[in-house]
């Protein structure tokens, strides 16, 4: 018999170690106007419980979860009696945060996403490139005015908080609607799937998916 039968071969990793790693993420973040706590997995499918005391933000929080199968957790304490708008940005803020950690080197990734959704009489469509350049491009023609005590010029600031903080390129369009709850909904769903897509694992991707070898 040879004496090399019964040896193990010799093995390498398939992929970058972090691709196979539980991508998660834990951010506290505390100011002088908001404390936002957040836990956040990739791999997930809805679960968690989002409280901002935003009513319409939490809504629309269970839906980017749901849709965009991330198991997430919020927590936001903030000046409220000023207006949502400082627990909405920094919700944005700590979400995008969250992302980038849980994202790692972002080998493996397919890297883009796109997805559009209708609403009964509404349609967003969104494309994201998890590019390491922050860019959102939002066209929305949404009314003046807030639902659940959240202000409709909001929705822009949130996503652009989440795409300078994930370091993510988004466009984000509102393309029909005249119902300006299902307009917002259709953004965050839209947004969810194509971020789903963005993030999944390519089993065909054997590194970081980018020819200047980096997307951080």
């Amino acid at each position: 018999m040879s004496g090399s039968q019964g040896q193990e071969p010799a093995t390498t990793p398939s992929r970058g170690a972090d691709a196979r790693a539980p991508r998660r993420a834990e951010i506290e973040r505390s100011t002088k106007e908001t404390d936002v706590r957040l836990s956040l997995a990739l791999d997930g499918s809805g679960a968690g419980e989002r409280s901002t005391g935003v009513g319409f933000l939490d809504h629309m929080l269970d839906l980017l979860a749901r849709h965009g199968r991330l198991d997430l957790d919020v927590s936001v304490r903030g000046d409220l009696q000023t207006g949502s708008h400082h627990s909405v940005e920094d919700t944005g803020i700590v979400l995008g945060q969250a992302l980038d950690q849980a994202l790692g080197s972002r080998t493996g990734i397919a890297r883009y996403g796109w997805a559009t959704v209708p609403m009964d009489e509404a349609r967003a469509a969104c494309t994201i490139d998890i590019s390491g350049r922050p860019f959102l491009a939002f066209s929305a023609a949404l009314p003046p005015g807030e639902t659940g005590g959240f202000d409709h010029e909001l929705t822009e600031e949130f996503f652009r908080a989440i795409a300078n903080a994930a370091k993510l390129t988004a466009h984000l369009e509102v393309q029909a609607g005249s119902n300006v709850h299902h307009m917002i909904e259709a953004c965050f769903k839209a947004f969810a799937r194509a971020l789903h897509a963005a993030v999944a694992l390519d089993p065909t991707e054997p590194g970081v998916p980018s020819t200047k070898g980096t997307l951080t």
